[in-house]
């Protein structure tokens, strides 16, 4: 069965029925065995407190997952690495309601076992929604993710309808030459590139929820949420204080077709030989 992801993408979901028996891999080169399967998670997060910076999150996933007891590639190595990526670098403060994970395994499991292993293993800050199983050549995760979808709620009293009219006017620019602060010094930078998509819509009480759909660059870095809000207040002249930011999800690019083969000439028979063929074969002697 396959079905959209919540990345817009479409992903394999294996079933239980049709799930294929365990089988384990051969070893690898690397002294640890070679991964056989690649889950990828659906995850929500809630925010996180305290020091947590990527390597703290990056650690703290490990450690669940040896916990687990799943087959994760890398684990039996002689110098541990668990194959465990995730897609995108997500602030500690920042919570995310679909955020995406590939986990590999040197052994098929069903769907079932992956996903009670790490129910009871993950991190607390967070809730496995779903998972898929994807095809193990498919190309890394991070370098698949084209965008991040943000929703910002602002606090009344906002004018929608000008803050509405400020993100298509951004929307219609060439350039947006913005500076920030980095450090002791000041960066200058257009966020224009950045901006993929902004809806502003009214919500309940008088508050304004704002989505923004943020591109990543590999060479330019990635669209922030704060700075692009602070445009949007500039552009507006309304007052937008978040009262809450949330990453909806990550927009995942089409993975590039293969290459086509290359084109065959016509099939030539090979020539038929006397002999090799009845209607070619030499009388006998003495016969009619």
């Amino acid at each position: 069965m396959r079905r959209p992801s919540p990345s817009g993408g479409r992903l394999a979901r294996v079933q239980s029925p049709s799930e294929p028996p365990d089988r384990a891999a051969e070893s690898g080169t690397n002294g640890g065995r070679e991964a056989v399967q690649r889950w990828r998670l659906v995850l929500r997060r809630d925010s996180l407190t305290g020091a947590s910076g990527q390597q703290e999150q990056l650690a703290e996933w490990e450690a669940s997952l040896a916990a687990s007891g799943l087959p994760i590639a890398g684990l039996d190595a002689p110098k541990p690495r668990l194959r465990v990526v995730t897609a995108a670098p997500l602030s500690a403060g920042t919570p995310g309601e679909a955020e995406l994970a590939d986990v590999f395994l040197v052994e098929r499991l069903p769907g079932w076992r992956v996903r009670e292993a790490l129910v009871a293993a993950l991190p607390e800050a967070y809730t496995l929604m779903d998972l898929f199983d994807v095809w193990l050549g498919e190309s890394p995760l991070p370098g698949r993710v084209a965008a991040s979808v943000y929703r910002a709620v602002v606090r009344p009293p906002v004018g929608v309808d000008r803050v509405a009219a400020a993100a298509q006017a951004l929307l219609g620019e060439q350039t947006l030459p913005r500076e920030r602060r980095k450090g002791e010094s000041t960066v200058s930078y257009d966020l224009r590139p950045f901006l993929a998509a902004l809806d502003v819509e009214a919500g309940p009480d008088g508050v304004a929820v704002i989505r923004m759909t943020l591109r990543h660059d590999p060479a330019k870095g990635v669209g922030r949420p704060d700075e692009t809000l602070a445009a949007l207040a500039e552009a507006s002249g309304e007052g937008l204080e978040a009262a809450s930011l949330v990453r909806e999800r990550l927009v995942l690019a089409e993975p590039a077709p293969p290459e086509p083969a290359p084109p065959r000439g016509p099939r030539r028979l090979p020539p038929v030989r006397s002999g090799s063929d009845p209607r070619h074969r030499p009388p006998r002697a003495g016969g009619h």
